[in-house]
């Protein structure tokens, strides 16, 4: 697992990393604050940041699991990937929200996982060619993510079954954990530009390997 494989490299072409490394610094991001909220102190509760405290040796913060961890990896989200800060607000809300007592934790988090899961899938299915247009056009790219997710969120009949039952699963969990179709907007055109960067890395890598 390439976990937070780039980051080291500030600096550099590579320093935002991949869309695993933007993934993992989500979870950490989420799993700290369900740490602070619930008091949880068995850093074995929580994985991802156990992981990410080890890495980047971060030492705990006033006795609290996930204070620290929660600082790095929003700092890391923001300066290394362009996530605005209303993006931390709506996860905040959300686990407030959503994770009143430490057993909702891990519903919770099979909620989000299931809700990224098929809004990703949609994306893939609905955008389709329009996910090719170059990086360099990431306006435009934007744009047309924008509008995919809105069709997502409002339209309520779609021609295919598959299609529409997913959608119907993702406007369900959208409004039970309170994500807006902004924050469903930046996370989607954040995976993008990183899918279409690894993408561009790993046939490069393939290319290479041809030719010797």
């Amino acid at each position: 697992m390439g976990f937070f494989s780039k980051l080291f490299n500030k600096g550099s072409e590579e320093a935002k990393g991949s869309a695993e490394d933007f993934m993992s610094l989500v979870q950490v991001y989420f799993q700290s604050i369900m740490a602070i909220n619930n008091g949880i102190t068995n850093i074995r509760a929580i994985p991802d940041v156990a992981n990410f405290k080890r890495l980047f040796k971060i030492p705990t913060q006033k006795g609290r699991l996930g204070l620290a961890e929660k600082s790095a990896a929003k700092k890391m989200l923001m300066e290394d990937y362009n996530i605005s800060e209303n993006f931390f607000t709506e996860i905040d809300s959300s686990i407030k929200k959503n994770c009143r007592k430490p057993q909702d934790v891990q519903t919770y988090g099979f909620q989000f996982q299931g809700f990224t899961q098929d809004l990703m899938m949609l994306i893939g299915n609905l955008m389709q060619w329009k996910i090719r247009i170059p990086s360099a056009f990431k306006k435009t790219l934007y744009t047309m993510t924008e509008k995919t997710v809105h069709d997502i969120s409002t339209k309520m009949i779609w021609k295919k079954d598959e299609i529409h039952k997913t959608a119907s699963s993702v406007r369900t969990l959208k409004e039970r954990l309170g994500f807006s179709e902004q924050w469903m907007t930046e996370f989607v055109f954040a995976i993008l530009l990183l899918a279409k960067k690894d993408a561009k890395k790993n046939k490069k890598k393939g290319e290479q390997i041809d030719k010797k």
